[in-house]
């Protein structure tokens, strides 16, 4: 039953449940999500619920590099329905200020 459960879920809805679960990943050194900061690009949907994300870090020396994309995976495979998950790091565009929410400006002090 949930499998026909889970067939019902849109990609809208899906994609939802995706971004909520990054808003969960925080850059360990800032106290905003990944999501508000800026970092996700794109978010892609593909047949049978594989998820592509495709980000960025607010540099590339980020000493989270690490850990942050790894993070971001998991938060999005804990969501049900999920098939699986790829995240891609990019640096085009580079990463500025520009690209956080108001949010998340407000929070940092930059309005």
């Amino acid at each position: 039953m949930s499998e026909n459960t889970e067939a019902l879920v849109s990609e809208d809805e899906l994609k939802m449940r995706v971004v909520d679960a990054i808003k969960t990943v925080y850059d360990p050194e800032i106290p905003v999500n990944v999501f508000d900061l800026g970092l996700i690009y794109d978010i892609n949907i593909f047949p049978v619920n594989n998820v592509f994300v495709l980000m960025t870090l607010t540099s590339p020396s980020c000493p989270s590099a690490g850990e942050i994309p790894g993070n971001i995976e998991n938060a999005i495979r804990a969501v049900e329905g999920i098939n699986d998950v790829s995240v891609e790091l990019t640096f085009d565009p580079p990463y500025n200020q520009d690209m956080m929410t108001e949010a998340a400006k407000l929070e940092l002090g930059f309005m």
